[in-house]
């Protein structure tokens, strides 16, 4: 019987420890070569001041300027950029288009001023896309500004001006390259082998060659990285970013580069996050803090509903200064960056919908942007009238919405106090309502933009706000 009995425990553990292997898998169970090589966010200044910028600005620019998002009367309704894949774009025509680009009124200064007004610390600007049109006078390749009516480099005085007015500069990088002979979407025969890793020997030279010609960029942004030729070499995407990251100390990467050996992307096999944060927020948000699994992570988004590149025609909602504020402001406040889009014109100009844009968010961010700089989450939750943010024992509100009573309710964590809000600078004085919790009366006077309003907060042991009785029930 007691033969039975220990036969049937021993049953009944392993069904338990079967369901809890069903339950609870372990994450690190597959082994990896060229998985993640780090745990957790990196802790070094040049990190550091990358999260503390929080605000940056993409530019989209290249040959698909000159089309505009249209041909022969016909409009493309994609993303300009991608116009040449278009069944009614010739391939062949396309590739002649840099023999118009001849962005005459291109002035680095200015767009850089710009973009110091509108507030931004850092900048993306694409010196390569899908076309394999590259903004500089690459020695790899003869498809390049330098054979264009402009002749002139575009990169190196870009970046040059946006460094003199304090803005770091990040140079996207396009692996996918329409142009070039040896680029593949999947290899399926040994030619195309043969052909993909002199494609790759291409890639290196070319990361390589921008940084050695641009030394002060921070880091890559990288796109075209889904096709299979790429996502089933892993190897290959680990080595190249150890290489480039050796070559420059300190360089930031996001996850769009790399491939494990099994063709996962961002996210390893073990759900590891591969690269310095995610990248994989692209025209949406986050909605909590969970959904970034406490990465650092970076928001881009266009202004009308899906344009990068220059395009004629507009199409869908198009977002106002205070829909992208708010975007800044909750990316902010999920510890995330936010990076606004614009597309140029051929002629270098940007269009008058663009230069409002960020003519309207430089005026808020010029009063309102300590609650934005080398802010993060506050750990306060979301409240109704808008977000918060954090630095240090400062917590900011950041009103979007106010009530018709004119009260923004805020609650504060256990044995935390407020010690102070104000507005503008000038005192506000707060209503204890219950243990911690307080009305801030703002008045519900009709508002054309959101405000802030700081607290200043202290923890104590003991402290309460109030002494009210819990409710008995």
């Amino acid at each position: 019987m007691k033969k039975i009995f220990m036969a049937a425990a021993a049953v009944l553990l392993l069904v338990q420890l079967h369901s809890n292997a069903q339950s609870s898998p372990n994450k690190d169970s597959i082994p990896l070569q060229h998985g993640a090589h780090r745990s957790g966010n990196r802790t070094d200044a040049d990190m550091a001041r990358w999260r503390s910028l929080r605000f940056g600005q993409f530019v989209h620019w290249g040959l698909y300027a000159i089309a505009g998002g249209e041909w022969n009367g016909k409009i493309y309704n994609g993303a300009a950029e991608w116009i040449r894949s278009w069944k009614e774009m010739p391939t062949a025509v396309y590739d002649q288009l840099y023999k118009q680009f001849n962005p005459v009124n291109y002035h680095p200064e200015q767009w850089a001023q710009q973009a110091k007004d509108m507030g931004a610390g850092y900048m993306i600007i694409t010196t390569k896309h899908h076309d394999g049109f590259c903004l500089w006078p690459s020695k790899y390749t003869r498809y390049t500004v330098a054979a264009s009516p402009y002749k002139k480099d575009i990169i190196g005085p870009m970046v040059e001006a946006y460094n003199k007015k304090g803005i770091d500069v990040y140079l996207y990088f396009s692996i996918i390259d329409w142009n070039h002979p040896d680029w593949r979407t999947s290899l399926k025969t040994p030619a195309d082998s043969a052909a993909y890793k002199r494609f790759k020997v291409f890639v290196k030279n070319q990361l390589t060659e921008l940084l050695v010609k641009y030394p002060t960029v921070k880091g890559f942004w990288f796109d075209g990285t889904w096709d299979d030729s790429w996502k089933n070499d892993g190897a290959f995407s680990d080595e190249l970013e150890q290489y480039l990251q050796k070559l420059h100390p300190g360089l930031i990467i996001g996850s769009r580069l790399r491939a494990d050996e099994r063709g996962a992307r961002h996210f390893d096999s073990n759900n590891h996050l591969m690269g310095d944060y995610e990248q994989g927020w692209e025209r949406k948000l986050p909605e909590q803090p969970a959904d970034v699994h406490g990465n650092d992570w970076e928001g881009v988004m266009t202004i009308p509903e899906n344009q990068w590149g220059y395009h004629a025609h507009w199409l869908g909602h198009i977002k106002s200064s205070n829909e992208l504020i708010e975007m800044l402001v909750k990316s902010t406040s999920l510890g995330g960056n936010f990076v606004l889009n614009f597309g140029p014109k051929a002629d270098g100009t940007f269009r008058s919908e663009e230069v409002q844009r960020m003519q309207e968010i430089g005026n808020w961010m010029k009063v309102n942007g300590s609650a934005v700089y080398g802010a993060s989450e506050a750990g306060l939750g979301k409240p109704d009238w808008g977000y918060y943010t954090r630095r240090g024992d400062s917590v900011f509100m950041v009103v979007f919405n106010v009530p018709v009573s004119g009260n923004l309710r805020v609650k504060l964590p256990a044995k935390t106090t407020l010690a102070e809000a104000s507005a503008s600078g000038q005192p506000v004085t707060p209503e204890l309502i219950g243990k911690n919790e307080y009305f801030i009366p703002v008045g519900n006077a009709p508002r054309h933009a959101p405000f802030v309003i700081l607290l200043q907060t202290s923890r104590a042991a003991g402290a309460e706000g109030g002494h009210f009785e819990k409710a008995k029930t």
